[in-house]
């Protein structure tokens, strides 16, 4: 297989940016496809970390190209912030980052609303990082967003008074300050366009040039599947498509040039913001996951809900991307506890069972069916050959596909790029060919060429 779309499969945080990272030396080229700096990917390797939210993970490897594609609102400030970060830490961007000239972009404005709107909804909240996401995407519908080509447009002005006729009266209504004047953000756009013109191009162009030239293509998804607009936990959703369709729609490419999708998934399930969870543990049990696997968002800060392993969201989410293969993150998280849970069913309160429902509120009231593990009570951070890890470990990631019905390719025993097990053979093998060596020896190091050496 050649391009694969690598994604999360349950609310996000899953370690995409670990999978991508330890991946790329098998691809020319990696492609972020929707979503904007509400993501946010953290690479470790040796002593280093780098945390990543607009900038595919691929920019850490010399010679890998980079897209930020069309499907993607862009807050130009974060970006330069990202950009400087790298430069600082010795990673030469320049000519392998490439922006899409159709990507929406974030204006201040737009944060501005985003912040006073869930300061509205009071115990309601969305959950939303409040960074612009979601008015960005909403003005794109509208069809008077201002994409990264309008920033140098002689109607920019124009573009923007329907921007601001429509800000201005929700913010007012919100008790919020007005929206910045039209003149001061032409200048700032104008000020954006000079700074990001080396990087902006028709990407949809590029892309098809490099597939037609046999280059291998990743596609690196943000947030994760159950935070689709359409198929999640709606209304507390991000603003774009999460699954495996939307990288045709947000990279500019026919479906018939992806040839396989890895999906990246906890050993556990956590959650940021508000929505349903029906494996949610509010006790000491939920607090270790989250002790023991850190998990606090890396855009936001904020502590994740914690729980068991959620079967019947994952069979959804795998379902919903034709997955191929997993990649199991956060496996030794799980170390320390002596009975672990999987969730392969929901009940109604009434004690029939209950599918994956479209209403959060009935998903919000199903009891969760368990069934339990022994633990293996023993360490195993670091280990890089499955057959080395405890037999209850291999046991609970026999379950995990049995539960999902999706092969495990890659086990994450920690969050550097060398505490890795890659499972031997399929399905993994049969997505990277003839590259899949160069990502066993990638596990151990850097290599020759790259400026991390």
């Amino acid at each position: 297989m050649r391009n694969v779309i690598v994604l999360g499969l349950q609310w996000g945080d899953e370690g995409k940016g670990k999978i991508v990272d330890l991946l790329c030396p098998a691809f020319d080229v990696v492609v972020r496809y929707q979503g904007g700096h509400n993501a946010g990917h953290t690479v470790k390797f040796g002593d280093r970390t780098f945390a990543l939210h607009l900038i595919p993970s691929g920019i850490l490897h010399a010679g890998t190209q980079c897209v930020l594609g069309n499907g993607m609102v862009i807050a130009p400030d974060a970006l330069f912030d990202e950009l400087d970060r790298l430069r600082t830490n010795g990673i030469e961007v320049d000519g392998r980052l490439w922006i899409a000239d159709r990507a929406q972009v974030i204006l201040p404005a737009h944060a501005a609303l985003d912040q006073a709107r869930e300061a509205a909804r009071g115990a309601r909240k969305i959950g939303t990082t409040a960074r612009g996401i979601g008015p960005a995407y909403e003005l794109r519908a509208a069809r008077c967003g201002v994409r990264i080509a309008d920033l140098a447009s002689d109607d920019l002005a124009e573009r923007l008074r329907e921007q601001d006729h429509r800000l201005r009266a929700e913010l007012a209504n919100l008790g919020a300050p007005p929206p910045p004047a039209i003149d001061d953000v032409v200048a700032t756009c104008r000020d954006w366009h000079a700074r990001l013109a080396p990087y902006v191009c028709d990407t949809v162009d590029r892309l098809h040039d490099w597939l037609g030239d046999g280059r291998r293509v990743m596609f690196e998804g943000a947030q994760g599947a159950l935070l689709d607009n359409e198929h999640g936990t709606y209304p507390f959703v991000t603003s774009s498509s999460t699954i495996a369709g939307g990288a045709c729609v947000g990279a500019g490419v026919p479906p018939r040039a992806i040839d396989g999708v890895l999906g990246v998934i906890k050993a556990y399930t956590t959650r940021v913001g508000g929505g349903p969870f029906p494996t949610e543990l509010d006790d000491a049990v939920g607090q270790t996951l989250r002790d023991r696997g850190h998990e606090y968002g890396t855009a936001t800060g904020r502590p994740r809900r914690c729980g068991w392993f959620d079967a019947v969201a994952a069979r959804r989410a795998c379902r919903l991307s034709g997955v191929d293969a997993l990649a199991i993150t956060k496996l030794d998280v799980l170390d320390t506890l002596d009975v672990l849970r999987i969730c392969d069913g929901y009940e109604h309160p009434d004690g029939t069972d209950a599918a994956w429902p479209a209403d959060v509120a009935t998903l919000e009231r199903v009891r969760p069916r368990y069934r339990e593990f022994p633990g293996w009570q023993s360490d195993t951070v670091g280990v890089t050959d499955v057959d080395a890890l405890p037999v209850n470990a291999r046991r609970y990631l026999d379950a995990l596909t049995e539960a999902t019905g999706v092969p495990v390719g890659i086990v994450s025993t920690g969050p550097r790029r060398e505490e890795t097990a890659l499972v031997s053979g399929d399905p993994l093998g049969a997505m990277l060919g003839d590259r899949h060596p160069r990502v066993v020896a990638h596990r151990d190091g850097v290599r020759p060429d790259d400026p991390r050496a």
